[in-house]
C-alpha cells in the first residue's frame, strides 16, 4: 500500500508487541486501520516494521503491510484515534505513568486487552488505567473472549466481547476491532467482561495441573461446570450481571483457554502437574501467564466478598506447594457433605444451565455476521 492511501486510514496505537498485542494489530489492521505497534525492544520493533513479521511470538505469521512499530511511545500515540493496552498486568501501572502526559491532551478511548488483577492492589485493569491515566470512565473499554492468539493470527473465525460503561465507546471501539474473521459484540458489564477473562485464567491452571497428574475428561469436566459456577458467583459478588459469565467473557472463554494446549496458563498448570515447583514453571514459561498473578488477589477479594471458590483455593496450596497435585481433583470434586449444585447467587448451576449457556455462546457466532450486537 502506498503512503498516500496509508495516511488515509484511520491510525490505531498498540501499546505491547507480544503475542495478543501483535495479533489484535492484525486484527486491526486487517480491519482497516493503520496500526503503529509500540515494542519494548529495537529488536523487535525493527523485524514488525521492516520484516513484517513477529517470529518470536507468532512464528510463521506475515503481517500486514499497514502495520509499522516502533520503540517510542510518543511516536506510536501521535495521532491515534484509539489506543490499545497489551502489556502485563503486573507492569501495566509503571508503564502507564509514561503514557500519561502523551494521551492527557486527547480523548482517544483507552482499550485494556489484558486479563489480570493487579497482585498489590486487586484492581481491574480499567480501574488501573482510570487512576493512573486520570481519565473517565466511559472513555475506557475492555476487550475479552475464547482469543487464542495463534489461532486468531492464523485468521480462524473468532467472537469476542468489547465492553465499556459507554455503550458509543463500546460501540466504537467493536467497529474498528473486527474483520471478516474476528466478530465483536458488545456490552456495558465491565465488571464482569474483566473477571470473566480473569478468572477462567485460574480455571485454566486447575485444568491444565489435572491434565499433567493425568486424569481424564471426567475429571475436567466436572472442573469447568463448576469452576463456571464459581467464576459467577464471584464476578456476581463483585457487581457483575450473570448473564455476562455465560457469554464469550465467560463460557466462552473457559472453554477455549481449558482445553487449548495454546494456553499459557494451562500449560503452566500442566507443568505444575507434572511435579516442576512454581520457580520452574514461571523459568520455563517464555510469555506471562496471567492466572498464576492472579491467584492470591483474586481470593483475597472472595474472602471479602464471602464467596467460596474451593478450586481457586487448591490451585492456590499447589503453587504453595502444600498440596500434592495428585490430590487436587478429589478436592476439586466433591465436598464432605453433599449440597446442591445451585450458584450461590441462586441461580441454577446444573448441567441445564451450561446447556443453555453453551447454547447462547453458540448463537452470538452465528448472529456476529450482524451489526454489533449485545453479549
Amino acid at each position: 500500500m502506498n503512503r498516500r492511501v496509508d495516511s488515509a486510514l484511520p491510525r490505531v496505537a498498540v501499546i505491547g508487541a507480544g503475542s495478543w498485542g501483535t495479533t489484535f494489530g492484525k486484527v486491526l489492521a486487517d480491519g482497516g486501520a493503520h496500526v503503529v505497534m509500540w515494542a519494548r525492544r529495537s529488536e523487535l520493533a525493527q523485524e514488525i516494521q521492516e520484516g513484517k513479521r513477529n517470529s518470536e511470538y507468532l512464528p510463521g505469521i506475515n503481517l500486514p503491510r499497514t502495520m509499522s512499530a516502533t520503540t517510542h511511545l510518543s511516536e506510536a500515540l501521535d495521532g491515534a484515534s484509539q489506543i490499545y493496552l497489551a502489556i502485563s498486568s503486573q507492569a501495566l501501572r509503571q508503564n502507564l505513568k509514561a503514557v500519561r502526559p502523551l494521551v492527557a491532551q486527547t480523548d482517544a478511548p483507552i482499550i485494556s486487552l489484558m486479563k489480570g488483577v493487579e497482585k498489590r492492589t486487586g484492581l481491574r485493569m480499567s480501574q488501573v488505567i482510570e487512576q493512573e491515566l486520570h481519565c473517565d470512565p466511559s472513555r475506557i473499554a475492555v476487550a475479552s473472549g475464547p482469543n487464542l492468539a495463534l489461532e486468531i493470527a492464523r485468521e480462524q473465525p473468532t467472537a469476542a466481547v468489547i465492553s465499556s460503561t459507554s455503550r458509543e465507546t463500546a460501540e466504537a471501539v467493536a467497529l474498528r476491532s473486527r474483520n471478516a474473521y474476528f466478530r465483536t459484540f458488545v456490552n456495558t458489564d465491565v465488571i464482569g467482561t474483566e473477571f470473566g477473562g480473569v478468572l477462567k485464567n485460574l480455571i485454566a491452571v486447575a485444568i491444565g495441573i489435572v491434565d499433567g497428574v493425568g486424569y481424564g475428561e471426567n475429571t475436567k469436566a466436572s472442573i469447568i461446570t463448576r469452576g463456571l459456577v464459581e467464576m459467577t458467583d464471584f464476578a456476581v459478588a463483585q457487581g457483575a450481571q450473570p448473564e455476562t459469565l455465560q457469554g464469550l467473557a465467560g463460557l466462552g472463554d473457559l472453554i477455549a483457554t481449558c482445553q487449548s494446549p495454546l494456553s499459557r496458563n494451562n500449560t503452566a498448570g500442566r507443568l505444575l502437574g507434572q511435579g516442576y515447583s512454581f520457580q520452574d514453571v514461571v523459568k520455563q514459561m517464555n510469555q506471562t501467564a496471567e492466572g498464576l498473578a492472579s491467584v492470591a488477589p483474586i481470593l483475597q477479594l472472595a474472602r471479602e466478598a464471602g464467596v467460596q471458590m474451593p478450586i481457586v483455593e487448591q490451585v492456590k496450596m499447589v503453587l504453595d506447594g502444600t498440596m500434592n497435585p495428585r490430590d487436587i481433583a478429589p478436592h476439586l470434586t466433591t465436598d464432605d457433605k453433599p449440597k446442591g449444585e445451585r450458584t450461590q447467587h441462586g441461580q441454577d448451576g446444573s448441567g441445564g444451565a451450561f446447556r443453555r449457556s453453551l447454547q447462547r455462546t453458540l448463537d452470538q457466532f452465528r448472529n456476529g455476521r450482524g451489526r454489533a450486537a449485545r453479549d
